[in-house]
């Protein structure tokens, strides 16, 4: 039998767009350095990323299920090369700079903690007394202090439009009016040291990064969700766009099975907010026509959105997985149970350093002092999920080993 047709070959990627960050117009790095012969600047941003202990951690912190909870389940690596594709992706079409989309997909969820959010809110209340706690601030405090890996300085010394998308994951940190946000400490010492302008929005290829993200995580949270059982596809007949899509594949594919089912809805979803997301943006393009990276950031809105009516319909997508998923009873005993490591591994630590592993011990502060405070919210920041709950047993377990 001879095989069907392949279709056309994609064409080559465009070249890159007037609105587009161009390496050789970067604004350069904080610690000057050799360029690379290989790669450019963007390449090399994405590869260190790659490289970093930060990255390599995510394997083990939770998306939605922590950890152990099941092999199946997205985890923050997981999840960040799949942001890391559609962003890619989505970089392409629009001419976009495609390396440093994906570093900044890559990077953007190196500073969550373990257990997901739950982990994140209770080192937010801990920390409340110490000036808070932000993983955005913490993904730039991982990438610019906390990894030690090159001789002549701290962090990954990545270029400044890798860094403003970082910063700028959620959009610009002044509000509207220019009202200041508080400052997290990690973001108020990088403006210090960068031309931050902080009341614009990012480049297009943060953007792009951060659209992709939405779109990553809702569709994969109804994967996993339906995986866990947490909730069925009947239950998903009334929820805008998802609804009418598992019914078209339903009556086009009667005799798919479940697996497939929900593989095919959840592709096609993905690919409906892709085109939404590409279009609306293109119309946005059309109607700033910026001609330089900087002329993007100077313009009162993104030019990255998704249409008003496809808004509408995330909103309501978001509002049913918050429901059905997020405070399913099943999560909310998992996620109480991960608030609560989190926060006597922090009450410990705080109160007595001499607990900490001896790199960090050396760097501590007196008992009950911001410094000390600020550097036990870095080491709990970068445990995995299981590493948390061996730390919590070693130390609360009066059988368990010390080490």
């Amino acid at each position: 039998m001879n095989p069907r047709p392949t279709n056309p070959r994609p064409a080559p990627p465009p070249s890159l767009a007037p609105y587009a960050a161009a390496p050789a117009s970067s604004r350069g790095r904080l610690h000057p350095e050799r360029e690379s012969r290989t790669r450019d600047c963007f390449q090399r941003d994405r590869d260190r990323i790659v490289h970093s202990g930060a990255f390599r951690r995510l394997q083990y912190k939770t998306q939605v299920f922590v950890n152990h909870e099941g092999d199946f389940f997205r985890t923050r690596l997981t999840h960040s090369l799949e942001v890391a594709q559609i962003a890619r992706s989505l970089a392409r079409n629009l001419g976009l700079n495609e390396d440093l989309t994906e570093a900044l997909a890559l990077a953007h969820d190196l500073g969550h903690p373990p257990f997901g959010h739950a982990g994140e809110d209770a080192l937010k209340e801990v920390m409340a007394p110490f000036g808070g706690f932000d993983h955005n601030a913490q993904s730039l405090r991982a990438v610019t202090r906390l990894e030690e890996r090159y001789p002549a300085f701290d962090g990954l010394n990545l270029t400044w439009e890798t860094l403003e998308g970082v910063v700028k994951h959620n959009g610009p940190l002044l509000r509207h009016g220019g009202k200041k946000k508080p400052l997290p400490r990690a973001i108020a010492e990088y403006v210090k040291v960068h031309d931050l302008e902080l009341g614009t929005f990012a480049g297009a290829e943060a953007q792009v990064a951060a659209l992709a993200d939405d779109i990553a995580y809702n569709n994969h949270d109804i994967e996993d969700g339906l995986r866990a059982g947490l909730f069925t596809v009947e239950d998903l007949r009334g929820v805008p766009l998802v609804g009418p899509i598992f019914k078209r594949v339903g009556k086009r594919h009667p005799r798919l099975n479940r697996a497939r089912l929900i593989h095919e809805a959840v592709r096609e979803l993905i690919g409906a907010m892709v085109e939404d997301m590409l279009a609306e943006t293109r119309r946005r393009l059309a109607a700033a026509r910026p001609q330089s990276p900087q002329a993007v950031r100077a313009l009162r809105a993104p030019v990255a959105a998704f249409s008003p009516p496809m808004r509408i319909r995330m909103k309501g997508l978001k509002e049913f997985l918050f429901a059905n998923m997020y405070r399913h009873y099943k999560l909310n005993r998992m996620t109480s149970k991960a608030r609560r490591v989190v926060r006597e591994l922090f009450r410990i630590f705080l109160a007595e350093p001499e607990c900490l592993p001896t790199d960090w011990r050396r760097k501590a502060g007196g008992p009950g002092t911001r410094a000390t405070a600020e550097l036990v919210a870095d080491y709990i920041a970068g445990m995995t999920d299981r590493y948390a709950l061996d730390e919590h047993r070693r130390l609360f377990d009066v059988q368990a080993r010390t080490s």
